[in-house]
C-alpha cells in the first residue's frame, strides 16, 4: 500500500511562478513599473521641451536685442556697445557669446562679447543655409569644449544695403546638465514612491488571498481521503465555490459508483453468451466453426480491453501502464509503407527512448487512425515525427507525435467539426468518419491534447501530446 506525500502549506520557490499570488503581485508590479516609467518619460520629455523652448526663446531675444544695438558709420565701421543684460556674456569662456561680423562690401571691423576670447567658426551657407528671413541655427563646439547652440542672422543696417552677420551663442551643455539633474531627482522620488506602492499592494494581495489557501488545504484532505467534503467557513466570495465543489464531489462519487456497477454487470452479462458461442464454434468445427470462434475470441478481447480501459479511467492515478513508443511507431510505419508504396513516408525519432503511460492497444489505435487518415488524403508524401516535450514545473513530462501530409488539408473553421463522430467533410473518400473522433476520445481519456493545423507540406498536421514516463 502506498501513501501520498503530505501537502505543504508553504509554497516552494519553484511553485511561485504558478502561484496566483505571485502572478497578481507580478502583474501589479510590472504595471506599476510601466506606469512610473511612462510618467517619468512623459515628465522629463515635457520638461526638456519646455527648457529647450525657453532656451531658444532666450537666444532669439538676445539676437534681436543685439541687432537693435549695432549700427554702421559712414565709413562702414561697425559701431555699438550692446548690453544684453546677462552677466554671462561678460565672463571669459562662459559659453555665452555674441559677435557681429561684416556680411557685405563696404562694412569692416567686428564686434564681440568680452566672454569670447577667440573666434568660433561657423559652417558655410551651403552646409547650413539661411531661411527666408535670413536666419539659421546650428550647433558648434565652444572655447572650453562645451556644446553651443548658435542663432545667426544677416541684417541690412542702412539704406546703402550694407549688411552684417549677427551671432548669439548659448551654452547648451548647461541646459543638458540642468535637465539631467532634474531627471535624477525625479527618478529618486518616483522610485521611492514605486517601492512603497508595490510593497503595500503586495501585502494587500497576500492578505486577500489567504482564504484560498484554506480551500486548497481542504481539497488536499479530500483527495487524500481524510475528508469527504470541504468543511469550514469561507468568505462570501468563496463560499459558493466551496458549495459547488462539495456538490461536484458528491455527484462524481455517485457517477463513478454507478459506472463501476454497470461495467461489472456488462462483463457478467456478456461472459456467458461469448463462452457459449466459443464452445458451439469449436463443436461445429470446419471453416465456419473456426471463423465463428475467431470472431468470438475477438469479441472477448474487445470486451476485456474496454473493461480494462474503464478501470483505467476510474483509477488513473493508481494504475500505470508502460508502452515503448519507438518500436511501436516504427512497426506501424513499416506496415503503412507496405500498404501504400506510392506514398513517400518519412520518420523522425528522438535519440532517447520514450515510454507512453498507457496501453499499447490505445496507442496503436490512435496512431493507426492518424496514419490511415494521412495516407488517405496525401498526394505523395507523409511525415511522422516523435519528440519529447518538457512539462511544466510539478507536472509530468510529455511527448509529441506529429503526422503531416501534403494533401488538401482542413480549413481552420472545420477543424472542430471533423472531430465529431461520423462527420466527414468529403463523402467521396472511403471511411466511416470515426477516425479523428476516436483519436480525440483516446487523447481526452489520457489527459492529452490534440491539435489540427496547417502543415508546411501544404496539408494537415495532426499533433498529439501524451504523458511520458521519462
Amino acid at each position: 500500500m502506498t501513501t501520498k506525500p503530505a501537502v505543504s502549506n508553504t509554497p516552494s520557490l519553484r511553485s511561485w511562478p504558478r502561484s496566483l499570488a505571485f502572478r497578481v503581485i507580478a502583474f501589479s508590479t510590472v504595471w506599476a513599473i510601466l506606469t512610473l516609467v511612462v510618467i517619468f518619460t512623459l515628465i522629463t520629455t515635457l520638461y526638456r521641451q519646455a527648457s529647450e523652448r525657453g532656451f531658444d526663446s532666450l537666444l532669439s531675444a538676445h539676437l534681436f536685442n543685439l541687432i537693435g544695438s549695432v549700427g554702421v558709420s559712414e565709413s562702414g565701421q561697425l559701431t555699438g556697445a550692446p548690453d544684453l543684460g546677462d552677466l554671462r556674456f561678460s565672463e571669459p569662456n562662459s559659453g555665452w557669446y555674441w559677435s557681429v561680423e561684416p556680411a557685405s562690401e563696404g562694412v569692416h571691423g567686428d564686434l564681440h562679447s568680452s566672454s569670447m576670447t577667440k573666434a568660433i567658426p561657423s559652417p558655410s551657407v551651403a552646409e547650413v543655409p539661411f531661411n527666408a528671413s535670413f536666419q539659421r541655427s546650428y550647433s558648434a563646439d565652444g572655447i572650453e569644449g562645451e556644446q553651443l547652440e548658435v542663432f545667426e542672422s544677416e541684417f541690412v543696417l542702412d539704406a546703402k544695403n550694407r549688411a552684417a552677420r549677427f551671432r548669439v551663442m548659448g551654452n547648451q551643455t548647461e541646459l543638458e546638465q540642468e535637465i539631467a539633474t532634474f531627471q535624477r531627482r525625479l527618478l529618486t522620488y518616483l522610485s521611492l514612491f514605486g517601492v512603497g506602492m508595490i510593497a503595500i499592494n503586495a501585502i494587500a494581495i497576500l492578505l486577500g488571498l489567504q482564504p484560498l489557501r484554506r480551500v486548497r488545504n481542504a481539497l488536499a484532505m479530500v483527495r487524500e481521503g481524510t475528508a469527504q467534503r470541504l468543511d469550514g467557513r469561507f468568505p462570501a466570495e468563496i463560499e459558493p465555490l466551496a458549495n459547488e465543489t462539495n456538490a461536484l464531489i458528491e455527484n462524481n462519487r455517485r457517477i463513478v459508483e454507478r459506472s463501476r456497477t454497470q461495467v461489472g454487470n456488462l462483463a457478467h452479462s456478456l461472459k456467458t453468451p461469448l463462452a457459449v458461442l466459443l464452445n458451439e464454434a469449436r463443436a461445429l468445427g470446419g471453416a465456419k466453426g473456426q471463423l465463428i470462434a475467431e470472431q468470438a475470441v475477438s469479441m472477448q478481447k474487445q470486451v476485456d480491453h474496454y473493461l480494462q480501459r474503464a478501470r483505467v479511467a476510474a483509477q488513473r492515478d493508481s494504475v500505470v501502464y508502460r508502452t515503448p513508443v519507438t518500436p511501436l511507431v516504427q512497426r506501424m510505419v513499416r506496415v503503412l509503407q507496405k500498404l501504400n508504396p506510392q506514398t513517400a513516408l518519412s520518420l523522425s525519432l528522438p535519440a532517447t527512448d520514450i515510454v507512453f503511460a498507457g496501453e499499447r492497444e490505445d496507442l496503436e489505435e490512435l496512431l493507426g487512425n492518424l496514419l490511415d487518415n494521412a495516407m488517405k488524403w496525401a498526394r505523395s508524401a507523409v511525415a511522422v515525427s516523435v519528440k519529447l516535450v518538457a512539462g511544466t514545473e510539478g507536472s509530468a513530462n510529455l511527448f509529441e507525435i506529429a503526422i503531416e501530409d501534403d494533401g488538401p488539408g482542413i480549413p481552420d473553421d472545420k477543424a472542430r467539426e471533423v472531430l465529431q463522430r461520423g462527420r466527414r467533410l468529403d463523402e467521396t473518400k472511403p471511411g466511416s468518419g470515426l477516425g479523428l473522433a476516436i483519436v480525440a476520445d483516446l487523447v481526452n481519456e489520457y489527459g492529452g491534447s490534440l491539435a489540427l493545423e496547417r502543415s508546411v507540406m501544404g496539408g494537415l498536421k495532426a499533433m498529439v501530446r501524451l504523458r511520458s514516463l521519462q
